[in-house]
């Protein structure tokens, strides 16, 4: 389970990006993060993996032992442990284009292994098979030997989802990962991430609410750095009126772009 208790971050002029981000996650959850732009959305995600520090607050996570660790209190040689059981998928995807597929999954592990192996031996065969089973996960494993650089988005993003799964991670973490992606694509993929939570704790930002409507289990909204809804995640249209202002108009022409693109 993940804990997260009183985020805050402030700009040295007094603005608070983040003002007391509390939740829990917990296994079995797929929870979307939703908010306008500007709203505190993925700097409470950076928080999750210790990329960003807060000024105060705790995120709680267990690790191998089932201890409870504070991310944001920890040295950095812990943080880097704990790092390597965190999957993150990005919007960008943040693949290495010249390597294949499999290579790509297989790049996630690297800091699990020391550095004389990484340098001299790399991945063991049975390493490569898990990887290769990972992609099969995602329906990829055709693809294992193509180079990424050739692949679609869509494509893209399914490796960067095996290349979590065959991190074992026990926390996974999705920053806006269909962003980028047709509604066709999109759809394709969040069906891949859902059924991760039945292993981990998955929580994405996201800015379809009608993605995550159907296919998270929940759904946490952001406003000016505050939480301002957890719960159901099918919002009606006043709560999402309330969740992003004058931006909800351009996010309904968006959804209605893609959708007659698709056609």
């Amino acid at each position: 389970m993940l804990e997260v208790k009183n985020l805050t971050k402030t700009l040295p002029n007094g603005r608070r990006l983040l003002d007391g981000i509390s939740f829990k996650v917990k296994k079995g959850e797929f929870v979307g993060i939703l908010g306008s732009s500007g709203a505190g959305k993925t700097l409470t995600l950076r928080c999750l993996n210790g990329l960003l520090k807060p000024d105060s607050g705790s995120v709680i996570i267990r690790d191998e032992h089932d201890r409870p660790l504070d991310i944001c209190k920890i040295n950095k040689r812990e943080l880097r442990r704990v790092r390597q059981k965190i999957g993150v998928i990005f919007q960008g995807y943040h693949l290495v284009k010249r390597l294949s597929a499999l290579e790509n999954v297989m790049i996630g592990k690297l800091g699990q292994i020391n550095t004389f192996r990484s340098l001299f031996y790399g991945f063991t065969d049975t390493e490569a098979e898990q990887a290769l089973k990972a992609l099969d996960k995602v329906k990829m494993s055709e693809l294992a030997g193509s180079m990424t650089g050739n692949l679609s988005g869509g494509e893209m993003q399914r490796v960067a989802i095996a290349r979590a799964i065959f991190q074992s991670p026990t926390l996974l973490l999705a920053d806006e990962p269909i962003s980028n992606l047709d509604p066709s694509n999109a759809k394709t993929i969040m069906k891949m991430i859902k059924p991760l939570s039945e292993h981990m704790p998955v929580i994405g930002v996201f800015h379809q609410p009608e993605m995550t409507a159907k296919y998270c289990s929940r759904v946490i909204a952001i406003k000016e750095g505050k939480i301002i809804y957890d719960g159901d995640p099918k919002l009606s249209n006043k709560r999402l009126e309330e969740i992003y202002g004058e931006e909800l108009e351009l996010i309904e022409q968006q959804e209605h772009l893609l959708a007659a693109i698709a056609k």
